[in-house]
Order: C-alpha cells, then structure tokens, then sequence
C-alpha cells in the first residue's frame, strides 16, 4: 500500500510538471528509487509521462516557441539514440552526478549575474548540444529538466511560451523512447492496470499544474523554476555520490 501511495503521487507530481511546473517532473524517478529499481521506476512512469504529455501538448498549443521546438526535437533524439548504445556500459550514477551538476552549474551562474543579464537567443549550436544531453539524461533516468533549463531559461520566455515549449519537446521526447525501451526490455513485465492508475491521476496533475501556471506571477514562476532545479541538482548529485561509493 505504502509502495502504491508513492507511485500516484509520483504520477501526480508528473502531471503538474507537465501542466506547466516542469523540473517537478524529474524528482519522481528519484523519490521511487528509494524503494525500487530506478530503472523500473522509469519504465513505469514512462507511459505516464506520455499520456501527460500530450494532455500538456494540448493545453499549450497555442504557447510554445516553434524555433527552440525545431532545434530541441532532432537533438533529443540524437540523445536517444546515444543513451541506447551506451546504457549497459554507462554507470547510471555517473549520469545522476552529472545530471545534477548541470543544474548546480546553472543556479550557481545564474545567482553570480546580477539581475540575470540580458536574455539570450535561441541558437542552434547551444540548443543541440542541451538538447543532446536532455534526450541522454531523460532516457536513462527522466531526468532532462536541469540541461534544458539551462538552454532555455536564459532566454527569458514568457512562462506560458517555456512551459509549451517544453511540454511540446518532451512530448516528442518520450515518444521516441518507446521502441528503444521496448527494444532494451524494459517495457516487459509491467503491470497495465496499475499504470492505467497512475495515468489518470497524472492528467488530473496536469490541470493543477496548468492552474498554477496561470495564477503564478511571472518573477513568482521563474524563481518557483530555479528552486525546483536547485533541489533537484541536489537530489541527483546526492544519489548518484551515494551509489558511486
């Protein structure tokens, strides 16, 4: 029962990020592996991220920006792509220190520039590099919230045009992952009607998410971002340091 609990809220928490708080999304993977496999954690919350997805395509589908859409796409599947070859000789504490190292590189440059500088552009070079990294660090452990946060908050979107960019991104994102996952195993031995729980209280996080989202002051909504991030990064960096030694 205790098992089951954290499993919805861990569905629930994907919901909101998908409704529009998206690094709360990356702490569920995390906060199951306590009590199992992080990969099996992963596989099961994997169709619950997909069906949240596309319920947060559709709530932003007026609200995204179309040029770090096109850039974030191929790049994350090039990550995918990565992830598939190297998962079996790849450490997955390494990827969890790396992972959180992002952000805390992120945060910690963010708090040195006062006011947060001037806002940056969506450029191709920096958003296949984040957006390679994203589709590597989500793949092995949904975890793609601190490298594209790192490309896309420095250009100072609008929080509805963030949220949709990254509800449209990780929606083709995790779509992809599929055939690979299915490819590796670890789609195998799952039990569908407990996801099919865990799927529909997802999509009712969605629409707290998307409530929240909306009543958020802009400064409230960003700031509210980088904390998440912040104890994300330490989260991972603290589990991965554990599994390591």
């Amino acid at each position: 029962m205790d098992q089951t609990i954290l499993l919805l809220m861990a569905a629930l928490i994907v919901g909101v990020s998908k409704g529009g708080l998206s690094t709360a999304a990356a702490i569920a993977v995390p906060m199951l592996a306590l009590f199992m496999n992080p990969i099996e954690a992963a596989a099961t919350l994997l169709p619950v991220y997909i069906v949240t997805d596309w319920i947060g395509v559709w709530l932003y589908r007026h609200d995204f920006s179309g040029r770090n859409v096109l850039i974030l796409m191929p790049s994350m599947l090039f990550g995918v792509v990565i992830a598939t070859v190297i998962m079996p000789w790849t450490p997955e504490s390494l990827l969890l220190i790396f992972t959180g190292l992002i952000g805390i590189w992120y945060i910690g440059r963010s708090w040195l520039r006062r006011g947060g500088g001037p806002a940056t552009e969506a450029r191709i070079l920096p958003g296949v590099f984040w957006g390679t990294i994203t589709g590597i660090t989500s793949f092995i452990t949904h975890s793609g919230s601190p490298p594209v946060q790192a490309y896309l908050l420095p250009q100072q979107l609008p929080k509805l045009t963030f949220a949709g960019t990254v509800a449209l991104s990780f929606a083709f994102g995790n779509l992809i992952k599929v055939p690979a996952y299915a490819m590796i195993g670890q789609l195998e031995g799952l039990d569908w009607s407990l996801i099919a729980g865990l799927s529909v209280t997802g999509i009712l996080g969605t629409f707290i998410g998307r409530w929240l989202t909306r009543r958020l002051p802009e400064a409230v909504y960003l700031k509210f971002l980088k904390v998440m991030l912040g104890l994300l990064s330490v989260i991972l960096l603290g589990k991965g340091i554990s599994d390591l030694i």
